[in-house]
Order: structure tokens, then sequence, then C-alpha cells
């Protein structure tokens, strides 16, 4: 069995892509944002010793920075002391030489933040410092406004199911379901408009809204309904634990709206304990660490100081944030004590693993040489109902990150993690890179032709800015 596609994988070298532009314009901007960061820190501590370590991590990075600019060959991780550094070392040596501009997407991105841990993790005063965390907190705090709508609804929501009474009608129990998830699969304030109504009876009328048909349109592949089944047959047989597990992708709203899909799985009784599952070390940016999970609930539990309080921007801008009304803090803390029970009662669960941080695809997962470590998540993964993947780079990692043809089935291009691996995977993907696949025949040619999507270019421009999205289930049974 194999556990890295065979297939060419996406490359920094391909100038139709979206990788050659993310290595060539997005790298120096984020470590120039980290510089910025921690020169920051630097200058508001008072400890001579960590000054001095974040000069040097400064200057740890301004190196890394001139190698990805002038495309220089990447270099071994020194060690940490973190197993996974002869993972990443090894590929390396086996690698024909690679720059900055002419190596494996997936494998250099990861590098890159494996690199940026190390000058932290060799460090005594900065070992669990977050360069992101700044940008994750103050994120969330512009989502202020759809923080609040969802909030109210959500409230709504619970209060309705334990309330309600009877038989429901089971096409509006599916429609219900397909809304959480397609709000946890936009993440962003902008489709709001799916959440207009929560009670059954206007949840049944969503069906032909203007703004669910516009946002359903660009779903491109949606398998929500065989995933719904899963989760009602798991239910009917009597199972006395049925758990989800969520592989996290982005802190900040989007964890908000995780959290809330974890919280009407197990209050509509569609899982009896959900385990999301964060990085362990900063990555990606705005991927979620353990301690985005605790900041958030500190935003919810004291939301005065948190919204009310002006940030540096809005005094230098002699701007003064909005009060929150006394029903605004009364659905936030709603919010705050429901998650803190969940967490209390051992039903929701956050867990960190190095696994989500190595090098290359997830069908590592799988790989019976794997270490004791991947092979108890692996085993933990398939006693679950349902994996959810959430977002791109977790999908890019699903399918290699490899150039199928997009007609490809996901079944297919997830290679040994698809069907008799045991593992139930769901994928809820925006698209925002090149790779995609289980799209209807013809489907990539379309988009490729409508404005913006890539026309003869070669690129396939449309998959790009998280316009489209798509949803895949593959059954490991």
């Amino acid at each position: 069995m194999e556990f890295e596609p065979k297939i060419r994988t996406a490359s920094t070298g391909d100038k139709t892509s979206f990788a050659y532009e993310t290595a060539r314009k997005r790298w120096p901007i984020i470590i120039t944002q980290a510089i910025d960061d921690v020169y920051r820190t630097t200058g508001q501590t008072d400890d001579a010793e960590k000054r001095e370590e974040g000069k040097k991590i400064i200057n740890d990075l301004a190196t890394l920075k001139y190698e990805v600019q002038h495309d220089r060959a990447l270099t071994p991780i020194p060690d940490d002391g973190v197993s996974d550094v002869a993972t990443y070392n090894q590929i390396l040596e086996s690698l024909d030489k690679p720059t900055w501009l002419n190596v494996s997407w997936l494998f250099s991105e990861c590098y890159l933040y494996r690199r940026i841990s190390t000058s932290f993790a060799l460090s005594t005063h900065w070992k669990n410092y977050d360069i992101f965390a700044r940008q994750k907190i103050k994120t969330f705090r512009s989502s202020r406004p759809a923080v609040l709508e969802l909030a109210a609804r959500y409230k709504d929501l619970i209060t309705q199911l334990r309330s309600h009474t009877g038989e429901t009608s089971e096409e509006a129990d599916k429609l219900l379901f397909t809304e959480m998830c397609e709000i946890c699969l936009w993440g962003n304030a902008t489709d709001l408009s799916l959440l207009t109504s929560l009670s059954y009876e206007d949840i049944q009328k969503l069906q032909g809204s203007e703004a669910r048909k516009k946002s359903e349109a660009n779903i491109l592949v949606n398998d929500l309904e065989e995933v719904y089944k899963q989760l009602v047959e798991a239910k009917k047989a009597g199972k006395t634990e049925r758990v989800v597990d969520i592989v996290l992708d982005n802190a900040g709203f989007e964890l908000y709206v995780d959290l809330i899909l974890a919280g009407y799985l197990l209050t509509a009784g569609l899982a009896t304990r959900v385990t999301l599952h964060a990085k362990s070390i900063p990555w990606f940016v705005s991927d979620v660490l353990p301690g985005d999970f605790g900041a958030l609930l500190n935003a919810l539990a004291a939301p005065v100081p948190f919204f009310e309080t002006a940030t540096e921007e809005e005094e230098l801008q002699g701007k003064t944030p909005e009060k929150l009304s006394d029903k605004e803090k009364e659905e936030l803390s709603f919010l705050f004590q429901e998650w803190s029970i969940l967490h209390a009662e051992g039903k929701l669960g956050l867990r960190a693993n190095r696994f989500w941080t190595g090098p290359g695809s997830f069908w590592r997962l799988v790989d019976p040489n794997a270490d004791e470590q991947t092979k108890e998540l692996a085993e933990d993964l398939r006693r679950s109902e349902l994996v959810v993947f959430k977002g791109d780079l977790n999908y890019r990692k699903l399918v290699g990150d490899a150039e199928c043809d997009p007609t490809t089935p996901f079944t297919e291009a997830i290679g040994p993690l698809g069907p008799g691996s045991g593992i139930n995977v769901l994928a809820l993907r925006t698209c925002k890179a090149d790779v995609v696949v289980g799209l209807p025949k013809g489907m990539d040619e379309e988009l490729r032709a409508r404005e913006g999507g890539g026309g003869d270019s070669g690129a396939r421009k449309w998959a790009w800015n998280g316009k489209y999205a798509v949803v895949s289930f593959s059954k490991g049974a």
C-alpha cells in the first residue's frame, strides 16, 4: 500500500497555479507579519533574556524570508527535540535539489511553518508563543455582527430543540442538519442569510428561499444527505456512544461556527460526543491551537471588555465600540454556559496531535508502519461515526494535493483513506487551491469559461477565491 500519490502533485514551480502565486507573494508577506509581531512583543518585555531571544528569532525569520524571496534551497530543519523533524528531513533528502520555487507545494508550505516553529521551540522564553494570536483575535473581534446574529439564532434553536415534543418532520430535521453544516462550511458572515429562521415550520420554507438557493448553487458537490443518513442510522441502531470528530481549520469565527455545529449535533442527539482536533504549533496563520479554544470561551464569558474595549487602531481613529445590549450579553452568556457545560461533562473535547502538522498527505494515517501515536489516532477515528475535515488544507492533505482529473471520484482520490479504511470521511471545503475532485463531467471547463475562471490560461482560477465549495463523503466501512 502506498501512502503518497504516485501522480504529479501541485508544485510551486507551476506558474499557472495558485501554488506559484502563494510562494512568490503570500509567503513573504506572512513572514513579514510574523517578524512585526515578534518585534512588537520584544519591545513590550522588560525581560532582557527574552528580548535577546526575540532578536534572534527576528533574525531567523528574516533569513527565512530572504531564502523564500530569492528561491534558495530548502535546508534541513534543526533538531528541536520533536520526532517529526526526522520525517521532514528524510523527505527533504529524497527530493531532487528542492528550492522554494521548484518543489511540492504541500510539502514546502508545511515545511515553511515547521521551520518557523523551530525558531521558537529552540528558545527558552518563547516556546509556547503564537505569532498569529493577535491576528486571530483581531479577526474574531471584527466578526462581531455575525457572532451576535448567530448567538441569537443558536439560543433560539437550542431552546426549540429542547422544548419540542412529539413527532417532527424527518424532512425538516434533515433540512436543519443541512443548514447547520452549510453554515459550518461557509464559516463567514455573508452566509448568515441561511439562518433566516430556525423554527421547524420555517425551516421547511427555507428550502425554496433565494438566499439558500444562491448559496447551494456554489456547492459543486454535496453529499450531506448521505452523511445525515449515516448519523440517523447509528442513532436508530441504539448505539450508546456515537462520536463525531471534527478536524479543525481556522480559529476565530470559523471555530465559533464549528462549536455551533458541535452543540447542535449533541443537542439534536445526532452524536453523544464531539471531539475537536487542533494543531499543536502555529500553523498556516489562522489554524486552531488549544489556546484559541480558551480565548474564544473567555471572549464569550466576558463579552463587554472583549467587544467594547477600543483597540489601538480604534483609539488612534477616535472610534468607540458600540455597547452590547442586555439581550446580546445574555445570548453570548448562553453560548458560554452551553459549551462550558458540554466541555465539563466530557461531551465536547479538544485534542492536539503532531500528526496534523506533519508533511505530506493524510494517507500516512493508515500506514501500518506509522508511529504509535498515529496508530492510536487512527483507531480513535475508526470508532467515530463521522470524521469531519474542515477547510482547504485538510482537503488537500486528504487527496494528497495530487493533480487528479477533476472528475475522479472523491472515494478514489483519497486513496487508502477511502472505502475499506474504516474511517468515515466528510470534507467540508471552500475551494482555495487548484486541486478538486468529484466534479461532474464538463463542470471544470464550464467554470473556467466564466469571468475570472481562468479561461485558456491553463489556470483553474475559479478554485482560488473561496467562492465555490465541495462537501464530499466517503464511507470507510
